[in-house]
């Protein structure tokens, strides 16, 4: 079947100036033509945009399937056939949200990939890391601080996390998620909000085990992605290889430079942080939780404003967790608002997330030959980005792979 849609108002993933009275016509899963006026073919169906803006679907760079709850702890004793219930629909609700595109930043594993590719549940498109590596203690290990392993002979391994300790086992455990498919690992640096046994400070893994990881994940043409809240934490993954920084919570204009001059992403989370500093009391975070996130969001906000002046490349990212706020996401464009332009945002969330999964010219773009993952919005997303926190009211079409998971228009 071929699509047309006509009478659009583009935005392509890049430019800030939009091209009106254009036509697009969609064949299979590709965008085949895009055309100043009308394009005219016998049997196509035809949708009327209406001077609407079509934009390419959104792209979450940091996602989390395997969690219908805050609680890492509780959701490791979740059967793993009801998990994979919760994920089908977590993802839902992403696609219908937009995000036609997602990177899941620990957890997710082939069988969701597969279990999307084989139409067998509907969600995004999903670029998986597996099982995110920790080191003993570290932000990965989510066991509490009482629990001890009846004979001590074997590491934590849970739903979302793996530990690790010296450089066989971080090379061994980046192999085996490499084998299971993974399209890139995931490694843990400071410390986090959520995890029981860590202060937020602290460094995790030594040079040698990042550089085994980094390298590891080369022999595939893959990448590392790192959790690091801290400025030491920023650097050390820098200057040991690390491609994609998550959250980057501590930013100064000194560090902004060395990240970009290495060429070296950022993906800042400010939805989770929203949720948390406002729910994090009815969440049941501890109180050593509730300190460390306090001050954590202006925190961000200035990193992010470094990085844009350094001219770092900074993606987008949501974060959310539990069923309950997982209708956040849209939120997060608003929320970079505050401190980026507009099209700024949407460069993350399309083009830049794109580059970020090494697919750059097939997501995260309006451009011939691409993917025909497309959005026709309501309003102007260049003056408003809110229209994103309410998207089965703002976004009438949303289409995958050239297939209409809504068109009410």
């Amino acid at each position: 079947m071929v699509t047309i849609f006509e009478n659009c108002t583009i935005f392509d993933g890049s430019s800030s100036k939009l091209i009106e009275n254009s036509s697009i016509l969609v064949e299979s899963d590709r965008i085949k033509e895009i055309s100043v006026g009308r394009i005219k073919m016998a049997g196509a169906r035809y949708v009327d945009c209406q001077h609407r803006v079509l934009m390419p679907g959104l792209i979450d760079a940091h996602i989390h399937a395997y969690t219908p709850t805050f609680s890492f702890y509780n959701n490791d004793r979740v059967p793993m056939s009801l998990m994979a219930n919760h994920a089908a629909k977590i993802l839902k609700g992403m696609l219908h949200r937009g995000f036609t595109t997602v990177r899941d930043a620990a957890g997710a594993d082939r069988g969701l990939w597969l279990a999307i590719e084989e139409g067998l549940i509907q969600g995004p498109r999903l670029f998986y890391s597996g099982k995110a590596i920790s080191q003993t203690g570290g932000h990965g290990d989510m066991r509490p601080g009482d629990v001890i392993e009846p004979c001590g002979c074997s590491g934590y391994s849970g739903l979302v996390s793996v530990v690790a300790d010296g450089v066989d086992e971080v090379r061994k455990a980046v192999r085996e998620e490499l084998r299971q498919g993974a399209h890139q690992i995931k490694i843990f640096v400071s410390g986090g909000v959520t995890s029981p046994s860590d202060p937020i400070e602290m460094n995790q893994f030594t040079e040698q085990e990042i550089r085994v990881a980094v390298y590891e994940a080369s022999t595939r043409n893959s990448y590392v992605m790192a959790h690091c809240h801290t400025q030491e934490a920023v650097r050390r993954c820098v200057e040991y290889g690390v491609r994609c920084i998550e959250h980057g919570s501590e930013i100064d204009d000194e560090t902004a430079v060395m990240i970009a001059q290495k060429g070296v992403y950022v993906v800042p989370t400010l939805a989770v942080t929203d949720v948390l500093r406002k729910h994090g009391p009815q969440l049941g975070l501890p109180a050593m939780s509730l300190e460390k996130i306090n001050g954590l969001y202006e925190k961000i906000l200035s990193s992010i404003g470094a990085c844009t002046r350094a001219g770092v490349k900074l993606g987008l990212g949501a974060d959310l967790l539990g069923h309950d706020f997982h209708s956040f996401q849209g939120a997060e464009l608003s929320l970079r608002g505050e401190v980026n332009a507009a099209v700024d945002v949407l460069r993350s969330a399309t083009s830049i997330n794109a580059e970020i999964l090494q697919m750059s010219g097939e997501l995260g773009c309006i451009k011939q030959g691409a993917y025909a993952d497309i959005l026709v919005v309501n309003g102007n997303p260049l003056e408003d980005l809110a229209l994103f926190k309410e998207a089965e009211k703002n976004i009438p079409v949303v289409m995958k792979g050239g297939k209409f998971i809504r068109n009410t228009l």
